[in-house]
């Protein structure tokens, strides 16, 4: 139901938000000295910290290596029955993305692949992917 809180452009969303506020408070302050303004503009900024500091901290936790060493291995994997391979190629970027925003990479070499977690998030990420509707 609430899928739409994954996709970047939620992420992007927010952040215009945030910077809207803060310059709105900026401006306030600037035109009336009051003190609560700086308050408000400290709040903002304390309150997106934490509201953004989860989207963020599964991408900062992957180097370019890491990335390329976990795509080249979702591409070498065998093509199910009844997809293309442009089809493969596309569901394993969209699964790889999926991981990345979900785990650090500590974390994900950390997981079990084994463990009905991980299998279940896989299963579910695969079948968003593959998924073509706009929710």
């Amino acid at each position: 139901m609430f899928d739409f809180l994954d996709s970047d452009w939620f992420n992007i969303t927010l952040e215009v938000i945030f910077i809207i506020l803060i310059s709105y408070d900026i401006k306030k302050y600037i035109e009336t000295k009051k003190r609560e303004y700086i308050v408000n503009i400290v709040l903002t900024i304390v309150f997106a910290v934490w509201t953004l500091y989860p989207y963020y901290n599964s991408y900062v936790g992957w180097d370019e290596k890491q990335k390329a060493e976990m795509i080249s291995s979702c591409a070498t994997k065998e093509v199910p029955l009844g997809h293309k391979n442009d089809n493969n190629a596309s569901l394993c970027e969209c699964v790889d993305e999926k991981i990345f925003k979900e785990y650090t990479y500590d974390e994900y070499k950390a997981a079990d692949k084994n463990g009905s977690d991980f299998k279940e998030f896989i299963t579910e990420t695969k079948e968003e992917c593959a998924d073509d509707s706009w929710f």
